[in-house]
Protein backbone atom coordinates (compact mmCIF):
# COMPACT_ATOMS: atom_id res chain seq x y z
CA UNK A 1 0.00 0.00 0.00
CA UNK A 2 1.71 3.09 -1.02
CA UNK A 3 0.21 7.05 -1.03
CA UNK A 4 1.84 7.51 -4.22
CA UNK A 5 0.37 4.26 -6.53
CA UNK A 6 -3.02 5.19 -4.57
CA UNK A 7 -2.80 8.64 -6.08
CA UNK A 8 -1.22 8.18 -9.15
CA UNK A 9 -3.09 9.96 -12.47
CA UNK A 10 -4.43 12.78 -9.93
CA UNK A 11 -3.40 16.18 -10.31
CA UNK A 12 -1.40 17.78 -7.63
CA UNK A 13 -1.70 21.59 -7.63
CA UNK A 14 -1.73 24.36 -5.83
CA UNK A 15 -5.04 27.46 -6.01
CA UNK A 16 -5.27 30.45 -4.60
CA UNK A 17 -8.05 31.68 -2.88
CA UNK A 18 -9.39 35.86 -2.10
CA UNK A 19 -8.93 35.39 1.15
CA UNK A 20 -7.26 32.72 2.54
CA UNK A 21 -4.18 31.94 0.13
CA UNK A 22 -3.10 28.94 -1.09
CA UNK A 23 -5.02 26.07 -1.12
CA UNK A 24 -3.35 22.04 -1.21
CA UNK A 25 -5.35 20.14 -4.04
CA UNK A 26 -5.46 16.86 -5.63
CA UNK A 27 -7.83 16.57 -8.40
CA UNK A 28 -9.31 13.41 -11.14
CA UNK A 29 -11.38 12.78 -13.29
CA UNK A 30 -11.55 16.58 -14.69
CA UNK A 31 -13.79 15.68 -17.73
CA UNK A 32 -16.83 15.00 -15.29
CA UNK A 33 -19.69 16.93 -14.99
CA UNK A 34 -20.22 16.84 -11.36
CA UNK A 35 -17.73 17.03 -9.02
CA UNK A 36 -17.27 15.86 -5.48
CA UNK A 37 -15.23 17.52 -2.88
CA UNK A 38 -13.73 15.22 -0.44
CA UNK A 39 -12.73 16.63 3.15
CA UNK A 40 -10.29 15.58 6.03
CA UNK A 41 -10.52 15.22 9.97
CA UNK A 42 -8.89 17.57 12.55
CA UNK A 43 -5.24 18.03 11.99
CA UNK A 44 -5.39 15.79 8.45
CA UNK A 45 -4.72 16.53 5.18
CA UNK A 46 -5.55 15.34 1.81
CA UNK A 47 -3.78 12.00 1.72
CA UNK A 48 -6.64 10.95 3.91
CA UNK A 49 -8.42 10.07 0.96
CA UNK A 50 -5.84 8.47 -1.07
CA UNK A 51 -7.92 5.09 -1.78
CA UNK A 52 -10.72 7.52 -2.99
CA UNK A 53 -9.59 10.00 -5.57
CA UNK A 54 -8.42 8.49 -8.24
CA UNK A 55 -10.93 5.18 -7.80
CA UNK A 56 -13.87 6.95 -7.67
CA UNK A 57 -13.03 9.30 -11.07
CA UNK A 58 -14.49 6.94 -13.02
CA UNK A 59 -17.23 8.80 -12.07
CA UNK A 60 -16.98 12.07 -10.85
CA UNK A 61 -14.47 14.76 -11.08
CA UNK A 62 -13.03 14.20 -7.64
CA UNK A 63 -11.22 17.07 -5.17
CA UNK A 64 -9.33 16.21 -2.40
CA UNK A 65 -7.66 19.32 -0.28
CA UNK A 66 -5.79 20.38 2.64
CA UNK A 67 -8.35 22.88 5.35
CA UNK A 68 -6.43 25.96 6.27
CA UNK A 69 -3.96 25.59 8.55
CA UNK A 70 -3.19 21.98 7.37
CA UNK A 71 -1.23 19.96 4.79
CA UNK A 72 0.39 21.85 2.60
CA UNK A 73 -2.25 25.02 2.41
CA UNK A 74 -1.91 28.29 4.04
CA UNK A 75 -1.31 28.75 7.55
CA UNK A 76 -2.21 32.18 8.80
CA UNK A 77 -2.34 33.00 12.53
CA UNK A 78 -6.17 33.06 12.82
CA UNK A 79 -8.62 32.01 15.69
CA UNK A 80 -9.51 28.56 14.13
CA UNK A 81 -13.77 27.15 13.99
CA UNK A 82 -15.39 25.58 11.77
CA UNK A 83 -17.23 28.49 10.84
CA UNK A 84 -13.91 29.93 9.03
CA UNK A 85 -13.31 26.31 7.33
CA UNK A 86 -17.09 26.58 6.05
CA UNK A 87 -15.84 30.41 4.92
CA UNK A 88 -13.02 28.85 3.36
CA UNK A 89 -14.87 25.93 1.54
CA UNK A 90 -16.74 28.71 -0.06
CA UNK A 91 -14.19 30.66 -1.07
CA UNK A 92 -12.23 27.18 -2.98
CA UNK A 93 -15.62 26.39 -4.42
CA UNK A 94 -15.29 30.40 -6.05
CA UNK A 95 -12.03 29.57 -7.36
CA UNK A 96 -12.64 26.47 -9.24
CA UNK A 97 -15.47 27.82 -10.15
CA UNK A 98 -17.82 25.65 -9.11
CA UNK A 99 -21.26 26.83 -8.32
CA UNK A 100 -22.39 23.58 -6.50
CA UNK A 101 -20.96 20.12 -5.57
CA UNK A 102 -21.23 17.22 -3.65
CA UNK A 103 -19.58 17.19 -0.43
CA UNK A 104 -18.06 14.19 1.56
CA UNK A 105 -15.97 15.08 4.50
CA UNK A 106 -14.68 12.73 7.52
CA UNK A 107 -14.89 14.12 11.28
CA UNK A 108 -14.20 17.43 10.71
CA UNK A 109 -14.47 17.55 6.89
CA UNK A 110 -18.00 16.43 7.81
CA UNK A 111 -18.91 18.54 10.69
CA UNK A 112 -17.63 21.71 7.95
CA UNK A 113 -19.68 20.29 5.16
CA UNK A 114 -22.94 19.90 7.54
CA UNK A 115 -22.36 23.71 8.84
CA UNK A 116 -21.62 25.04 5.42
CA UNK A 117 -24.81 22.88 3.71
CA UNK A 118 -26.99 24.48 6.42
CA UNK A 119 -25.74 28.05 5.23
CA UNK A 120 -25.21 27.36 1.39
CA UNK A 121 -28.10 24.89 0.40
CA UNK A 122 -27.90 25.65 -3.28
CA UNK A 123 -24.60 24.87 -3.33
CA UNK A 124 -24.82 20.96 -2.42
CA UNK A 125 -26.16 18.44 -4.76
CA UNK A 126 -25.65 15.45 -2.54
CA UNK A 127 -23.94 15.42 1.10
CA UNK A 128 -21.92 11.94 2.99
CA UNK A 129 -21.02 13.11 6.58
CA UNK A 130 -18.49 10.09 7.02
CA UNK A 131 -17.99 9.34 11.22
CA UNK A 132 -18.87 13.31 11.10
CA UNK A 133 -18.35 15.38 14.16
CA UNK A 134 -20.21 18.13 14.90
CA UNK A 135 -23.15 15.75 16.11
CA UNK A 136 -24.64 15.82 19.75
CA UNK A 137 -22.81 13.27 22.01
CA UNK A 138 -25.03 10.89 23.51
CA UNK A 139 -22.88 8.60 25.74
CA UNK A 140 -20.46 8.58 28.50
CA UNK A 141 -17.78 6.82 26.28
CA UNK A 142 -18.65 9.47 23.29
CA UNK A 143 -17.71 12.47 25.66
CA UNK A 144 -14.47 10.27 27.18
CA UNK A 145 -13.39 9.33 23.90
CA UNK A 146 -13.53 13.09 22.65
CA UNK A 147 -11.41 13.84 26.31
CA UNK A 148 -9.31 11.17 25.07
CA UNK A 149 -8.40 12.97 21.69
CA UNK A 150 -8.66 16.66 23.64
CA UNK A 151 -6.08 14.67 26.00
CA UNK A 152 -3.73 12.78 23.18
CA UNK A 153 -3.49 16.31 21.37
CA UNK A 154 -2.09 18.43 23.95
CA UNK A 155 -0.04 15.98 25.31
CA UNK A 156 1.70 15.53 21.98
CA UNK A 157 1.94 19.13 21.44
CA UNK A 158 3.06 20.20 25.32
CA UNK A 159 6.25 17.59 24.17
CA UNK A 160 7.86 19.77 21.85
CA UNK A 161 9.09 19.07 17.93
CA UNK A 162 6.18 16.55 16.56
CA UNK A 163 7.86 12.92 16.74
CA UNK A 164 7.10 9.74 14.70
CA UNK A 165 5.57 8.08 17.90
CA UNK A 166 3.44 11.00 18.64
CA UNK A 167 2.63 10.96 15.23
CA UNK A 168 1.90 7.03 15.03
CA UNK A 169 -0.29 6.68 18.38
CA UNK A 170 -2.43 9.39 17.46
CA UNK A 171 -3.31 7.76 14.01
CA UNK A 172 -4.03 4.88 16.07
CA UNK A 173 -6.48 6.13 17.43
CA UNK A 174 -8.32 6.67 13.90
CA UNK A 175 -7.90 3.57 12.82
CA UNK A 176 -9.40 -0.05 13.43
CA UNK A 177 -7.01 -2.63 15.77
CA UNK A 178 -7.35 -4.90 13.27
CA UNK A 179 -5.96 -1.88 10.27
CA UNK A 180 -2.86 -0.95 12.46
CA UNK A 181 -0.42 -2.40 10.03
CA UNK A 182 -2.12 -0.47 7.25
CA UNK A 183 -0.36 2.78 8.93
CA UNK A 184 2.92 2.32 7.02
CA UNK A 185 6.05 4.44 7.82
CA UNK A 186 5.26 6.55 4.73
CA UNK A 187 2.01 7.21 5.85
CA UNK A 188 2.99 8.38 9.25
CA UNK A 189 6.02 10.50 8.02
CA UNK A 190 3.86 12.13 5.33
CA UNK A 191 1.88 13.39 8.65
CA UNK A 192 4.98 14.11 10.83
CA UNK A 193 6.56 16.16 7.65
CA UNK A 194 3.79 18.48 7.81
CA UNK A 195 3.56 18.66 11.42
CA UNK A 196 7.63 19.36 11.76
CA UNK A 197 6.94 22.42 9.07
CA UNK A 198 7.57 26.20 10.50
CA UNK A 199 5.30 28.04 11.83
CA UNK A 200 3.29 24.82 13.01
CA UNK A 201 4.50 25.26 16.61
CA UNK A 202 1.73 28.34 16.50
CA UNK A 203 -0.66 26.99 14.32
CA UNK A 204 -1.36 23.33 15.77
CA UNK A 205 -2.79 24.87 19.23
CA UNK A 206 -5.13 26.94 17.59
CA UNK A 207 -6.32 24.19 15.08
CA UNK A 208 -6.72 21.48 18.16
CA UNK A 209 -8.36 23.97 19.77
CA UNK A 210 -11.26 23.42 17.61
CA UNK A 211 -11.93 20.02 19.63
CA UNK A 212 -13.09 21.76 22.54
CA UNK A 213 -15.64 24.08 20.83
CA UNK A 214 -17.54 20.65 19.88
CA UNK A 215 -21.08 21.68 21.43
CA UNK A 216 -20.81 25.36 20.60
CA UNK A 217 -21.29 24.40 16.51
CA UNK A 218 -23.41 21.67 16.49
CA UNK A 219 -24.86 20.81 13.15
CA UNK A 220 -28.34 22.54 12.25
CA UNK A 221 -30.00 19.03 11.64
CA UNK A 222 -33.27 19.81 10.82
CA UNK A 223 -31.69 22.62 8.09
CA UNK A 224 -30.06 20.65 5.95
CA UNK A 225 -32.04 20.05 2.36
CA UNK A 226 -29.43 18.23 0.20
CA UNK A 227 -30.09 14.42 0.30
CA UNK A 228 -27.93 12.87 2.60
CA UNK A 229 -25.99 10.08 3.85
CA UNK A 230 -24.58 9.22 7.18
CA UNK A 231 -21.75 6.79 6.55
CA UNK A 232 -20.87 5.14 9.57
CA UNK A 233 -18.46 2.03 11.56
CA UNK A 234 -19.37 0.30 14.14
CA UNK A 235 -16.12 1.46 16.07
CA UNK A 236 -16.30 4.69 15.01
CA UNK A 237 -14.35 7.19 18.42
CA UNK A 238 -16.91 9.50 19.90
CA UNK A 239 -20.17 8.95 17.82
CA UNK A 240 -21.52 5.76 17.73
CA UNK A 241 -24.17 4.10 15.24
CA UNK A 242 -26.72 5.14 17.42
CA UNK A 243 -25.57 8.57 17.55
CA UNK A 244 -25.48 8.53 13.45
CA UNK A 245 -29.08 6.82 13.51
CA UNK A 246 -30.93 9.66 15.96
CA UNK A 247 -28.78 12.51 14.00
CA UNK A 248 -30.38 10.57 10.41
CA UNK A 249 -33.59 10.99 11.84
CA UNK A 250 -33.36 14.49 12.04
CA UNK A 251 -32.63 15.44 8.43
CA UNK A 252 -35.41 14.66 5.51
CA UNK A 253 -34.91 11.78 3.86
CA UNK A 254 -31.51 10.94 5.13
CA UNK A 255 -30.12 7.52 4.98
CA UNK A 256 -27.51 6.04 7.39
CA UNK A 257 -24.90 2.56 6.03
CA UNK A 258 -22.69 1.29 8.44
CA UNK A 259 -19.41 -0.31 7.02
CA UNK A 260 -19.45 -4.13 6.97
CA UNK A 261 -15.51 -3.82 6.46
CA UNK A 262 -13.44 -3.34 9.73
CA UNK A 263 -12.78 -0.01 10.37
CA UNK A 264 -13.11 2.92 13.00
CA UNK A 265 -12.42 6.63 12.08
CA UNK A 266 -10.74 6.24 8.90
CA UNK A 267 -13.43 4.20 6.53
CA UNK A 268 -12.16 5.56 3.17
CA UNK A 269 -8.95 4.73 3.64
CA UNK A 270 -9.48 1.53 5.94
CA UNK A 271 -12.26 -0.36 3.74
CA UNK A 272 -11.94 1.63 0.70
CA UNK A 273 -13.05 -0.90 -1.90
CA UNK A 274 -16.11 -0.80 -0.05
CA UNK A 275 -16.29 2.79 0.73
CA UNK A 276 -15.94 3.34 -2.84
CA UNK A 277 -19.22 1.15 -3.94
CA UNK A 278 -21.45 3.15 -1.73
CA UNK A 279 -20.06 6.85 -2.58
CA UNK A 280 -20.43 6.16 -6.00
CA UNK A 281 -23.88 4.77 -5.78
CA UNK A 282 -25.03 7.47 -3.63
CA UNK A 283 -23.50 10.07 -5.71
CA UNK A 284 -24.90 8.87 -8.55
CA UNK A 285 -28.74 8.55 -7.72
CA UNK A 286 -29.00 8.68 -4.19
CA UNK A 287 -29.14 4.62 -3.92
CA UNK A 288 -27.30 2.64 -1.29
Amino acid sequence: MSLWLDTLGATVRTVETRSFGAVRIAEAGMQHAETVLFMHGIGGHLEAYARNIVALSDRFHTVAYDFLGHGLSAKPVLDYTPALLVSHLAELMDTLHLPAAHLCGESLGGWVSGLFAAQYPQRVRRLILNTSAGLPILTDKGRQDLQDLVDLSRKAASQGPPTYEGVLNRMKWLFHPSNHAMISDELVNTRLRFYSQPGMKDIAPRVLGMIPMHDDFLIPLERLKAETLFLWTTDNPVHDVETARQSAAKVNGAQLYVMRGDAAHWPQYEAAEEFNGVVRGFLADGRI
